[in-house]
């Protein structure tokens, strides 16, 4: 049994372009809350990679940056290993992509990923995806509305399995599937920074309570609990509110067209 829930955060001095290292603060601030010791082991470019990590945090970066740690963690196989035992991961935007199969950079649109996920990821022909990402979770998670912002040019292919849930604000994997991310037993994929467990605090409850061993107790901070929820409405209405603009500009350039 798990006594204290370790937390590895892979190369954030490459992979933390989007703030998205603070998922790993948020996991440790959450087991912390709910009576759960918790333990952020930063791993930056050239530090050997443990394989005996309980959650791994991989976050978004960009092209130079990305290609870098795919090649670091190929060399180390750290990575592999825990994810051959089944430790939980969290992988946003670039993190995604380096566990696919394959990734586009500015000078290839096809770097080969460490091949650990059934996604592969192209170069889009559209305008970059940049802004707020309203997300419905697969109905399995028993969580709420997945908040986020986007900003990603990559197209990313689900090969087989599921994806975190369908966009409702937003982009995600692709212009056209309407889907972010992806989901399996030991996975939590997307393309929302936020960072995405600061916004969206029930998946972080959620990836903890994965791990073998552990209990969460009751939330010991009720006032920080209603902060977060007054964030989060204040977030999802944004988003909402973008989405009906962007929605009426479209009726009315084609109205002009």
């Amino acid at each position: 049994m798990a006594s204290t829930v370790k937390i590895a955060l892979v190369f954030p001095d490459l992979l933390g372009t989007y703030g998205d290292s603070g998922n790993a603060q948020i996991l440790a601030a959450r087991a912390r809350m709910r009576a759960v010791l918790a333990e952020v082991i930063t791993i930056n470019a050239g530090d050997a990679i443990v394989d005996d990590a309980d959650i791994y945090v991989i976050g978004g970066g960009e092209d130079g940056p990305q290609q870098a740690a795919v090649d670091l963690a190929r060399r180390d196989g750290g990575i592999a290993r825990a994810f051959e035992r089944r430790a939980q991961f969290l992988a946003i935007c670039a993190g995604f992509q380096i566990l696919g199969q394959a990734f586009s950079t500015s000078d290839s649109d096809n770097t080969p990923g460490l091949a650990l996920l059934p996604v592969v990821t192209r170069r889009g022909a559209q305008k970059r995806c940049v802004g707020e990402i309203l997300v419905d979770p697969d109905p399995s998670l028993g969580v709420a509305l997945v908040s986020g912002y986007e900003n990603h040019g990559g197209q990313s292919e689900l090969l087989e399995g599921r994806p975190l849930g369908k966009v409702l604000v937003g982009v995600g994997n692709t212009y056209a599937d309407r889907v972010d991310g992806f989901l399996s037993e030991n996975v939590v994929a997307s393309y929302a920074h936020g960072p995405l467990l600061a916004r969206n605090p029930g998946l972080a409850d959620l990836i903890l309570a994965r791990v073998p061993g552990i209990l969460l107790g009751p939330l010991g901070d009720e006032g920080a609990a209603q902060s977060i929820s007054a964030m989060r409405a204040e977030r999802i209405a944004a988003a909402r509110r973008i989405a009906r603009r962007d929605r009426v500009l479209g009726l009315v350039s084609r109205h002009r067209d």
